[in-house]
C-alpha cells in the first residue's frame, strides 16, 4: 500500500518541479520559444551629434581638424582629417579645409542633420602682392556668398591658427577690393546668417 502511494507521488511531484521552472524562467526574463522576436529599429541618432570616432593613426602629411556645418540653423563643428603638404603654410591649410566644407556630408551625418552651404566651385588662395600677411583670397568675394557659407568658412579658419592672426581671419575676394577681418563669435555659431565683419584692412 505504500509503494503505491510512493509511484502516485512522483509523477505530481515531477509535474510540480517543471511548474516551478516555467514560472522561475519567466521571472527572470528566459523566453521559452525559439521563436525569433522582431524588437523594431534601433533607435534614431541624436540630431547634430556624431559617434565618437576611434583613435587611429593618422597618415603622413594629414593633420586633425574641426569644421563648422549646419544643423538646426546653427554651426556645429565635425572632426576631420586633412591631407596637407606643409601643415605650418596658410594657403594650403585654408585650401584643404575648404576642400572639406566643399564637400557634402557623408550619410551619417546627413542622417544626423548636418549640411553645408559652402559652393563647391569656390576656392582659396595666398595673399597677392600688397596684402596684409596671411590674408586669404577667395574665388569669389565674400559679401556675395550666402551668410551661412561665410560663416562656415570663418569659423572653420578661425580655429586653424597658422589662419588666425588677433583672433581675425582676413578674407578678400578676386577683385581689387582690400580683404576684411572676420569674427567667430557665439553670435556667429548660434545665428549664422549675421556674420560679424571688422571692416577693411589696412595694405601695407
Amino acid at each position: 500500500m505504500m509503494r503505491s502511494e510512493r509511484r502516485g507521488r512522483r509523477p505530481a511531484a515531477a509535474v510540480a518541479g517543471a511548474a516551478l521552472c516555467a514560472i522561475l524562467a519567466a521571472g527572470c526574463g528566459i523566453r521559452t520559444t525559439s521563436v525569433p522576436v522582431d524588437a523594431g529599429p534601433a533607435p534614431s541618432r541624436v540630431p547634430c551629434e556624431m559617434p565618437a570616432q576611434d583613435a587611429t593613426a593618422q597618415p603622413r602629411q594629414s593633420i586633425s581638424a574641426e569644421i563648422y556645418l549646419i544643423c538646426n540653423s546653427q554651426l556645429v563643428t565635425v572632426d576631420r582629417t586633412v591631407q596637407v603638404q606643409e601643415a605650418k603654410s596658410g594657403s594650403t591649410v585654408a585650401a584643404a579645409l575648404l576642400a572639406e566644407l566643399r564637400k557634402e556630408p557623408p550619410g551619417p551625418e546627413r542622417q544626423a542633420g548636418f549640411s553645408t552651404d559652402v559652393p563647391e566651385s569656390l576656392r582659396v588662395s595666398g595673399p597677392r602682392a600688397g596684402d596684409p600677411k596671411g590674408a586669404l583670397r577667395l574665388s569669389e568675394q565674400p559679401e556675395d556668398l550666402t551668410a551661412e557659407a561665410l560663416a562656415q568658412i570663418v569659423c572653420t579658419y578661425t580655429e586653424s591658427e597658422p589662419l588666425v592672426q588677433d583672433g581675425t581671419v582676413m578674407l578678400g575676394g578676386p577683385g581689387k577690393y582690400a580683404p576684411r577681418g572676420y569674427l567667430c563669435t557665439a553670435e556667429t555659431k548660434a545665428r549664422p546668417k549675421a556674420v560679424p565683419t571688422l571692416g577693411a584692412v589696412r595694405l601695407s
